[in-house]
């Protein structure tokens, strides 16, 4: 066994303890004579020093946080202020977590690199679907999704991820910028072209951030997969990840190059809205579909590992966007959407979230799922 030196953070504390537990014996005897003055001192004593503990331990877990993430803050103000946002969620996590343990949740939650934002400051940076309700949203519309007869398809996998075929680039990182919109349509369109040509080609989201605008998206302030979909049929093309890198702002205007164009689109197709079982046929046949998700709810943020089962999530107030990639079923009978974000591997099970299907079409994955025409 490893030694512990007296000087050694644990050590100290572990003497300390040990220092007031004899000097609590020594003064047994002597209780009466000390009354409830010298009961209440030594009480007080041995609190400060479990508080002195706990504080040293959240400050540790507090430099880790800041170190693994690369966090900065302008002044003392601003970090004190984010440290306490940081303990109030670790506190929320740790709640959740234990339901999950005596199995009243069926998915975990765990820190990460948001853990010093308030739920309202993360949604409205990272949560960048136009509202459903914009009237922009009719400017286009795709041809409609007619999966094949049952009678024709023998059957369906009773599994399928879109990784294990190739279909699928590394998980991406939108950063502080609501451009998730961007990487669902890429993500498709990757998909796509990757069956039409064997080829996995990263596709620019930086491209449809600067250049479609005039298609009804807004950059770093929200956007719709169709118009991106819309863009790069009219444009003839969107650049390779390689050719026109993201940096997640909108400051150095389009910047699109033909000669460089890593895929294009001949316009795109609308899952019938709603409908988990079309959804789930055009996963399987088609590939990677760009789907829509209300992504509101605090659990989401620090999601970790197993099936998100959110009752409050809505089927129709949607705020992210988001690329199914697969589908299954756990070892508990439950069904799920196998989901890519786009917030890093650090997110998540290493940036994918398996989400409930065939419940109510819960969190909205079958509301407004499409995918583009190649």
């Amino acid at each position: 066994m490893a030694m512990t030196s007296p000087n050694t953070p644990i050590a100290t504390e572990h003497y300390t303890n040990k220092f007031l537990y004899q000097l609590l014996l020594r003064t047994e005897n002597n209780i009466n004579k000390m009354g409830w003055i010298g009961v209440i001192t030594m009480t007080v004593l041995l609190s400060s020093v479990s508080a002195v503990s706990f504080f040293s331990v959240v400050m540790d877990e507090w430099e880790a946080f800041k170190l693994e993430h690369g966090k900065r803050y302008h002044n003392h103000v601003e970090e004190s202020l984010r440290m306490k946002i940081f303990v109030e969620n670790k506190h929320k996590i740790a709640e959740h977590n234990q339901l999950h343990s005596r199995g009243h949740k069926s998915y975990r939650l765990k820190m990460n690199q948001f853990g010093d934002m308030l739920h309202h400051e993360f949604t409205s940076t990272m949560n960048g679907l136009l509202s459903t309700n914009t009237s922009q949203q009719r400017a286009y519309k795709g041809a409609t999704y007619i999966a094949p007869d049952d009678s024709i398809i023998v059957s369906l996998p009773s599994t399928v991820d879109w990784r294990d075929k190739g279909a699928v680039t590394p998980v991406k990182n939108q950063g502080d910028c609501g451009s998730c919109w961007s990487f669902s349509a890429t993500g498709a369109l990757e998909g796509q072209h990757y069956r039409k040509t064997g080829k996995l080609v990263s596709l620019s989201e930086q491209n449809l951030v600067d250049c479609s605008r005039n298609y009804g998206n807004n950059g770093c302030n929200g956007g719709l997969m169709d118009f991106a979909f819309q863009y790069i049929k009219d444009n003839g093309g969107i650049d390779s990840e390689d050719s026109y890198p993201y940096i997640g702002n909108t400051d150095e205007g389009c910047l699109y190059n033909p000669k460089t164009s890593g895929a294009d689109d001949y316009g795109f197709v609308d899952i019938p809205e709603g409908n988990e079982e079309a959804l789930m046929k055009a996963v399987a046949i088609v590939g990677p579909i760009a789907i829509a998700i209300d992504a509101s709810q605090d659990t989401f943020q620090f999601y970790s590992h197993g099936v998100y089962d959110e009752p409050s999530c809505q089927a129709k107030v949607l705020d992210h966007g988001v690329l199914a990639v697969g589908y299954g079923t756990n070892e508990n009978g439950t069904d799920y959407w196998l989901v890519k974000n786009s917030w890093g591997e650090t997110w998540g099970d290493h940036g994918y979230i398996k989400m409930i299907r065939n419940h109510d079409n819960q969190c909205g994955a079958a509301s407004m799922a499409s995918y583009p025409i190649v």
